[in-house]
């Protein structure tokens, strides 16, 4: 049992070995990733590294960089499960032993070090990505060197794949999680074997605690490597149910350590307010009023609050965080997130296949809720051709790789993706924020397309992806800049 453990240990291990015909592409990359994390860190350094403020309101308040939460760095300052607890159950644990780190170096050097401490784990995961993804274009699309290395650097070239890779918010690391799942399947689909139990449960846990939607897609890749066996009584039940009933049952209880006291607390400060607010107006109006007997006052000034209250709703659903969410399907633990009025086929030219790839420069990174409108368009013609053409050549990739099971598992999650953001309206008025949970997906059917590719076609593609390339590295990061050297306190 020992040997079992040190030899799977020793296997992890492996994996994270970079390669000899890896390491300067890697290391290209990371100097990319760290200094735009550089960047990044600078536009709210000042604000964000001293000790001994209200946290919460500072980084939620000052932090406006899409609609990305700085959630991260508040855990990192004060632990607490701070974020949705039923969409990320172990988020907050994950990061605790971070939360430990910054606890001491703020203790020692009277800094906060939650920016620079997320940065470096950004580079690091940005890195293992592009790595991962840079595997499976390489060892199990079994493209040659060259159109791996342009195919994946290509993908880094998207403006929401770096920007996952800048925000303290989650998405880094459920990209590199899933990411990281499809090549461990892939590789057990292509040597025949199958997921065992404890591979299911360590995917999962990590996978689904950081995101719980990303647990269904661990479910599905299992699905696809497994095949039949998938449905065999003791892998349905110890792989897939027993998991999941445990997460869930730890949520509900995390939910009630943490979230409801925050909830009732947060209830009676606003009922309390309320009483006071009315008995506030309720002062005025009697002193101001020509009325004098008290049951005529009191009429009176229920009308005059209903006016009042009427004056705020309306007030209220003009602001940006309610006319930009759109109308939910329902009022329940989830449905709450959905959004049935949004344009789907806006959403999908902007914000789905727009946005992810060339920011756009009209309310360059503004966040949708504080004033962002749900749909900007490009000023030049040149970014819809653009546009056009990867999604072009992603159609003709998923074709040219339509008979892969390892195309079809990947395309699995998208489809699961599909159905939450265009059919259910999950964050479809900010889309472009989920990008790390399927962006993959195109290199990975690029690459479909470029092996079955040759001669004077395979050169004209790749010249044509190189000047892509070229084009949006050189678009995004001049946007990026734009952005981020205005320091927050400007």
């Amino acid at each position: 049992m020992i040997r079992i453990i040190k030899d799977s240990i020793g296997k992890f291990l492996n994996t994270f070995r970079i390669k000899k015909e890896e390491r300067l592409p890697a290391i290209v990359i990371t100097l990319l990733m760290a200094a735009l994390n550089v960047l990044a860190v600078s536009k709210f350094h000042t604000a964000f590294s001293k000790t001994h403020q209200a946290i919460w309101g500072l980084f939620v308040n000052k932090y406006t960089v899409s609609g990305f939460d700085p959630i991260t760095y508040c855990v990192l300052t004060e632990w607490e499960p701070k974020y949705e607890i039923y969409r990320h159950p172990l988020l907050a644990y994950f990061e605790y032993p971070l939360y430990l780190l910054n606890h001491e170096l703020t203790l020692a050097l009277n800094y906060n070090a939650a920016q620079v401490i997320i940065a470096v784990i950004l580079v690091f995961l940005a890195s293992y990505t592009w790595i991962f993804l840079y595997r499976i274009l390489r060892e199990i699309i079994a493209l040659s060197r060259t159109d791996a290395l342009l195919i994946s650097l290509f993908s880094y070239s998207f403006g929401y794949v770096m920007l996952t890779f800048m925000v303290p918010d989650h998405f880094a690391l459920s990209m590199f999680m899933l990411v990281t799942c499809l090549y461990v399947c892939g590789k057990t689909m292509q040597k025949g074997r199958q997921l065992k139990i404890w591979q299911t449960w360590i995917i999962f846990f990590f996978t689904a605690g950081t995101t719980l939607s990303n647990g269904i897609k661990v479910f599905l890749n299992a699905l696809f490597v497994n095949g039949r066996s998938f449905f065999r009584p003791k892998y349905l039940l110890s792989g897939v149910i027993v998991p999941s009933l445990m997460i869930w049952c730890f949520a509900e209880w995390e939910h009630e350590e943490y979230a409801a006291p925050r909830e009732r607390a947060s209830l009676s400060k606003r009922i309390k307010k309320g009483k006071e607010e009315r008995a506030k107006h309720f002062k005025n109006f009697s002193d101001t009023t020509s009325l004098k007997d008290s049951t005529a006052i009191a009429k009176a000034f229920d009308r005059k609050m209903r006016q009042i209250i009427h004056a705020k709703y309306v007030a209220d659903h003009k602001q940006p965080w309610h006319t930009h969410k759109g109308k939910p399907m329902g009022d329940g633990k989830f449905m709450k997130w959905t959004d049935e009025t949004t344009s789907r086929t806006d959403a999908l030219v902007e914000n789905i296949f727009g946005e992810p790839i060339q920011l756009h420069k009209q309310h360059l990174l503004e966040d949708v809720l504080r004033g962002r409108p749900v749909v900007v368009r490009y000023d030049n013609a040149l970014n819809y051709v653009v546009e056009g053409i990867i999604i072009l050549f992603f159609i003709a990739g998923i074709i040219a790789g339509i008979r892969s099971r390892f195309l079809l598992m990947a395309l699995s999650g998208v489809a699961f993706d599909a159905v939450i953001h265009l059919g259910l309206g999950f964050g479809l008025n900010e889309a472009f924020i989920m990008t790390g949970h399927w962006i993959f997906i195109i290199p990975i059917a690029y690459g479909y397309l470029f092996s079955r590719m040759k001669g004077i076609k395979l050169m004209t593609l790749r010249t044509l992806l190189l000047t892509l390339m070229c084009f949006l590295f050189a678009y995004n990061i001049t946007l990026f800049i734009s952005f981020f050297s205005k320091s927050c306190l400007s």
